[in-house]
C-alpha cells in the first residue's frame, strides 16, 4: 500500500471520529432534532450554489494558512505564527488598496511580501541564536496584530483608513476598513462571471489562486534540489550540514516563504471585497486553523486542498444548525472535528506499522515456500 494512499485513510478516520462525537453530543442536547441537524451540517455546504461559493471562499485563505504550516512542518519547523503574517498580510494588501489605489495583484503581491517580512524574523532568529521558532513567532503573532491596529488608527486617506467617508455611509463606522467596492472596485481579485454562476458575492478566482500556489509548492518540494535541500535539514540538521547543506540559510528561506504564504492567505481573504478588517483584540482564527489544515493533510501540500474545503464545508454548515443549537454547541462539534484532525499523524503512524508488520508476516512465508519447491 502506498504512503499517499496511508495518509489519506488515517485523514478520513480522524474526520469521521469528529463527525460521530459531534452527532453523540446534538444527541445529548437535543435528541428529537439530532439526526434532522446533523444531515443539515453534512449538506448545507452543497445545497445551493451561493452556500457552495461561500465554501469555496472560506477555503481559499485556509489552504494558504495551511500551507504555511504544511511547509514549515516539511522542513522541520513549527510556524504558530501564520496568524501574525496573515493579519500583517491582510493589512498591507488593503493599505495598498484603499490609500495607494493599487490594482488587485498588486496588492496580493504586497500580502506576500508583508507575511514574508514577518516570516523573516523567528526564522533569522532559530538560524543565528537557536532561539525556539515557536516561541518568536507567537510573540510576533501579537506584535502583528497590535502593529497593524495602531497603523489603522493613524493611517489617513482623507478620514483614517478605519473610517468610511461620510457620503458612502449614513454614518460613519469606526472600527473596520472601508470597503473596497467603493474604496477601490480594481483592488477586488476578479470574479471573471463566477459570482453570476454561482449567485454569490463571495465567489471569485482566488480558490483558483490558492490551489495553484499549493500545486507549486509540491512541485517545490518534490521536484526540485531547493525542495530537497529544504527537506533534508528538517529529517536531520547536523547530517545536511556534513552533505555540504547551509543549513541557516535554509531555516531563514523555509520561515520566509511559510510567512509568505500566510500573508497571501490574508489578501486573498479581504480582497474579495465581502469582508472588512475590524480592529481585533484576539487573534484572527484564520492563522490557527491552518495548524488544523496542515495536520489533517499530513503536510502534504496537495492534501491541503482538500483539507481546506473539508474544514471550510463543516464550518458553513455548522451555520444551519441554528437557531436549534446554541453557537456554542455549533462552534465545539467544530472545535472537536478541527482538533482530532491532530491524530491524523498518530493515525497514520499506526496504520504503517501495521501494514509494515502485515507486509513482513506474508514475505517471511516466502522463503518456506520457495524450500518447498526447491525440494
Amino acid at each position: 500500500m502506498k504512503k499517499g494512499l496511508i495518509s489519506v485513510l488515517s485523514s478520513v478516520i480522524s474526520i469521521l471520529v469528529g463527525l460521530l462525537f459531534g452527532l453523540l453530543l446534538l444527541i445529548i442536547v437535543n435528541p428529537a432534532q439530532a439526526f434532522p441537524k446533523f444531515g443539515e451540517l453534512l449538506t448545507a455546504g452543497v445545497s445551493s450554489a451561493p452556500k457552495f461559493a461561500k465554501v469555496l471562499y472560506q477555503a481559499a485563505p485556509l489552504i494558504m494558512t495551511g500551507l504555511a504550516v504544511a511547509f514549515a512542518f516539511k522542513t522541520g519547523l513549527f510556524n504558530i505564527g501564520a496568524s501574525g503574517q496573515y493579519t500583517v498580510g491582510a493589512f498591507c494588501a488593503l493599505a495598498c488598496a484603499i490609500i495607494f489605489q493599487m490594482p488587485w495583484w498588486v496588492c496580493l503581491l504586497a500580502s506576500v511580501v508583508a507575511g514574508a517580512i514577518w516570516g523573516f524574523f523567528p526564522g533569522l532568529f532559530k538560524s543565528l541564536f537557536n532561539v525556539n521558532e515557536v516561541i518568536t513567532s507567537i510573540m510576533f503573532n501579537w506584535i502583528g496584530m497590535m502593529a497593524v491596529n495602531l497603523l489603522c488608527m493613524n493611517l489617513k486617506k482623507g478620514g483614517k483608513l478605519i473610517m468610511l467617508p461620510v457620503a458612502w455611509v449614513s454614518s460613519p463606522i469606526k472600527d473596520r476598513t472601508a470597503a473596497l467596492s467603493y474604496a477601490n472596485p480594481k483592488a477586488m481579485i476578479p470574479k471573471m462571471g463566477l459570482d453570476t454562476l454561482f449567485d454569490s458575492n463571495y465567489m471569485n478566482i482566488s480558490i483558483f489562486i490558492a490551489a495553484l500556489v499549493a500545486i507549486v509548492m509540491w512541485v517545490i518540494l518534490n521536484r526540485t534540489t531547493f525542495g530537497y535541500e529544504l527537506k533534508a535539514c528538517g529529517y536531520n540538521k547536523n547530517a545536511s550540514i556534513y552533505a555540504g547543506i547551509n543549513a541557516k540559510r535554509n531555516i531563514v528561506l523555509s520561515m520566509v516563504i511559510s510567512g509568505a504564504l500566510a500573508g497571501l492567505g490574508g489578501g486573498l481573504y479581504y480582497l474579495a471585497g465581502t469582508a472588512d478588517y475590524t480592529i481585533q483584540k484576539t487573534l484572527l482564527a484564520m492563522g490557527f486553523n491552518g495548524i488544523s489544515v496542515a495536520l489533517l493533510a499530513t503536510s502534504n501540500p496537495i492534501g491541503t486542498i482538500f483539507s481546506a474545503l473539508f474544514i471550510s464545508y463543516i464550518q458553513v454548515g455548522g451555520e444551519s444548525l441554528q437557531p436549534t443549537y446554541a453557537k456554542e454547541m455549533i462552534d465545539i462539534i467544530i472545535a472537536v472535528i478541527i482538533y482530532l484532525s491532530a491524530f491524523a499523524l498518530l493515525t497514520k503512524t499506526i496504520l504503517s506499522r501495521f501494514i509494515r508488520l502485515d507486509k513482513s508476516n506474508v514475505n517471511a512465508d516466502k522463503p518456506a515456500e520457495s524450500e518447498g519447491k526447491k525440494a
